[in-house]
């Protein structure tokens, strides 16, 4: 009996109408569009407007796209995981919302919450029930509502987020395609640089911490700089080694859309060329868990069968790692 993995069978992306330019910001804070441009590549990201409008908005799309994609039914999916630290609520989980919302009546769900790295976190776990043999379609979809946690005074962090989501399809592989290998790692030490202070069990919404404005990301952005290079360069290169890959091996490497100059380091570490790298952060930001499945949303018409992809990524709080995938199709006739 060959060794089944799990092979990604469907890409789905979605992003909000709403345009937040960087022209635009100038007016809200003192920045300018060179500024943000040379410090992290980025030009616009979408914002998701409108009241009541959670991140489960942003994943419905998602879904409908990936089954539509894959020619099936809600009904058949068995799993759905999302992994974001925006939910709806702190509870039910919005993969509960999603699968309501879709009509995935017979499947589970559940939410990762570990940051930019969530996606490749959900995918490594969504990866174990295709391989357990009992569950044969898992959906996995990474998203964020980043616009709901940024406060839009502090010009650290309001130019770097943006709203977004995408998402795959988990299927059983029997020749050796999909998720092969993954490094994930995380360290709580670095909480104190990259975090949302309150709205937890530590300190509950109160009159203070809204005064306070503790309900937003915060950033100590040299120090997550430092760390993001050193561990996701790390993380990709062990993948690299262990599974015996070069840079030629590689068709992509898809970063985390953090920051430009982040892309770049990581590249050059790893001796992947330009060409090679997935960047699409000139145009949505960072999307926090959306950026990795929004990458692949976007180039799933360049992927063939067989292609080596590694998935790095670099999170808040710390959390990183990178995972080996093997495309399991042609993605040349899914333009969307």
């Amino acid at each position: 009996m060959s060794k089944i993995t799990a092979a990604i069978t469907a890409v789905g992306g979605y992003v909000p109408d709403y345009v937040l330019t960087n022209q635009e910001l100038e007016k809200l804070v003192e920045t300018t569009d060179e500024w943000i441009t040379t410090r992290t590549g980025i030009k616009e990201r979408r914002i998701l407007k409108g009241e009541g409008k959670g991140t489960s908005e942003l994943c419905v799309p998602v879904a409908q796209e990936i089954l539509k994609k894959r020619g099936i039914s809600a009904e058949e999916i068995d799993l759905l995981i999302v992994a974001t630290v925006t939910p709806d609520m702190v509870f039910p989980a919005t993969a509960n919302v999603v699968t309501d919302k879709i009509g995935a009546k017979n499947a589970f769900g559940f939410d990762i919450g570990a940051a930019c790295s969530g996606f490749l976190y959900a995918l490594d776990t969504g990866a174990k029930f295709i391989e357990s043999g009992r569950y044969k379609k898992v959906m996995i979809i990474g998203a964020d509502k980043m616009s709901s946690i940024i406060d839009y005074t502090d010009r650290a962090t309001c130019i770097i987020f943006g709203d977004g989501a995408g998402g795959v399809l988990l299927e059983p592989n029997t020749e050796g395609l999909g998720l092969i290998d993954s490094i994930l790692k995380s360290d709580g030490h670095g909480r104190e640089f990259l975090n949302m202070k309150a709205g937890g069990s530590n300190r509950p919404a109160s009159a203070e911490t809204v005064a306070n404005r503790e309900h937003y990301v915060f950033q100590e952005g040299k120090t997550v700089f430092k760390y993001a290079v050193a561990n996701m360069s790390e993380a990709a290169r062990g993948i690299m080694d262990r599974n015996h890959l070069t840079a030629e091996d590689i068709a992509w490497l898809v970063p985390h859309q953090a920051n430009l100059r982040i892309i770049s380091a990581t590249a050059e570490y790893m001796g992947v060329p330009e060409e090679k790298i997935m960047i699409n952060i000139q145009r949505y930001g960072n999307t926090t868990a959306g950026t990795i499945p929004l990458c692949l949303w976007d180039w799933e018409s360049k992927l063939k069968k067989g292609d080596n992809l590694v998935l790095a990524a670099f999170g808040g709080g710390f959390t990183w790692g990178a995972c080996y995938v093997k495309w399991a199709y042609d993605g040349s006739n899914h333009q969307h």
